[in-house]
């Protein structure tokens, strides 16, 4: 019984940590540069970026491209900008 209880408590805290890195979500700019977060970051207005669910995906005719980054910030103009 002891066994089983570890098999059932191991199963879940994997099945916890891979749901809690799925979510993620998709930022994009204006000029076209989109990239996952996997946090909520408190991103302003000002900074012009539109937030997408990860399941977003862009357009035939659109013209975006990745440009991943770890760390908390945003692109502009081709420079990362944190905060």
């Amino acid at each position: 019984m002891k066994d089983l209880r570890k098999a059932i408590f191991g199963a879940a805290c994997l099945l916890a940590l891979s749901t809690a890195t799925a979510s993620a979500d998709i930022v994009c700019n204006a000029e076209g540069d989109c990239w996952h977060v996997t946090e909520k970051h408190p991103y302003r207005p000002e900074f012009g970026l539109i937030i997408h669910p990860d399941s977003w995906k862009w357009g035939e005719r659109d013209k975006f491209r990745w440009r991943e980054h770890e760390g908390r910030g945003y692109w502009r103009n081709g420079a990362w900008v944190e905060f």
